[in-house]
């Protein structure tokens, strides 16, 4: 099997860390999680970004659990790990300034010597309220968010590539900025466009990405990423240059029944054809569905996240 295997790191995004009274402690909980998936085998490790926990129910609502911010947390563990691809899943767009970002990941991508990949997303306006906590300002329309990652992702390559970077947009302006070192990797650091949706998002990818993450079933992933290609014919783009991957959630146990047990009941519908839950032996018959689908590294949120076991039992059967 050449599927790679991922994990999204548990910093605190969905209230991981709830419970855990030291700051301290939270963070070696965390990157244990990271130290370990690198030891067993796991191809990446993934952080979200966000200002505070974001539980599915309650995104609107503040929290005052533990979260550790998505950037300084991807420049710690670059140092906390040696081997593993570090990247975001994916930073939102609206929360750094394109050109400031550029830099910030430049730094990283030499502090891993070259393990970085930058994902990036428009953002949801699921999260206004804590774009206005800290900003001030209100998320602006869908359209204008995908314009606005157009003009982001542009700066970026320019800063990786250009020595003196020049860019003028509706949204962004950058004026000779300099941007040195650049980083490690050759012609550049990968860029990841998270989103899924096929008329702009998709062609974002096909434009300027290295790398896509979308969410679905396998019939749903091999639609997208269909469309992804027509997308990459349309300009000359090699449709193979593109590493695919997909996000979901991954429960592991001796029988279909057990594993289901550990999901919240509430969440079982929606899960029923966008997750990996069962048996080693349905777990593997599902990836090699997403497989066929086209997808090639599947980025995982277990149960019980901060769980050692967890992640040793799926290594176990899956990562050679």
């Amino acid at each position: 099997m050449s599927m790679k295997f991922s994990v999204a790191v548990p910093h605190g995004l969905l209230g991981e860390l709830a419970g855990i009274k030291d700051p301290v402690e939270a963070y070696e909980a965390m990157t244990n999680i990271a130290q370990t998936a690198e030891e067993i085998g796991f191809d990446s490790i993934w952080i979200s970004d966000g200002f505070w926990p974001t539980h599915p129910s309650e995104l609107s609502q503040t929290s005052q659990e533990f979260l550790f911010e998505c950037w300084t947390t991807t420049a710690a563990l670059a140092r906390d790990t040696s081997r593993v691809r570090i990247g975001q899943m994916a930073t939102n767009n609206l929360f750094r300034h394109p050109a400031l970002l550029a830099k910030m990941a430049s730094t990283i991508d030499v502090m891993s010597h070259g393990r970085l990949t930058l994902g990036i997303g428009s953002g949801t306006t699921l999260l206004a309220p804590q774009l206005r906590a800290y900003y001030g300002n209100d998320y602006p329309p869908i359209p204008v968010l995908s314009d606005q990652l157009s003009e982001a992702v542009q700066i970026l390559l320019a800063m990786w590539t250009q020595e003196e970077a020049t860019f003028e947009g509706k949204y962004y302006q950058v004026k000779g900025a300099i941007n040195q070192p650049k980083g490690v990797q050759l012609p550049h650091i990968p860029l990841l466009i998270a989103g899924s949706g096929e008329k702009v998002t998709l062609k974002q990818v096909a434009q300027y990405g290295d790398a896509c993450n979308l969410l679905g079933d396998p019939a749903t992933i091999q639609r997208k990423l269909t469309v992804l290609k027509q997308h990459c014919e349309a300009i000359e783009r090699d449709y193979e240059s593109i590493h695919r991957t997909v996000g979901m959630y991954c429960s592991i146990a001796d029988t279909d029944e057990q594993a289901w047990a550990t999901v919240p009941e509430a969440a079982r519908a929606s899960m029923s054809r966008t997750a990996l839950i069962g048996s080693p032996a349905t777990i593997r018959k599902r990836i090699a569905e997403y497989e066929e689908a086209g997808a090639q590294e599947l980025v995982f949120r277990f149960p019980e996240p901060l769980n050692l076991d967890t992640l040793r039992r799926f290594a176990q059967e899956f990562i050679a």
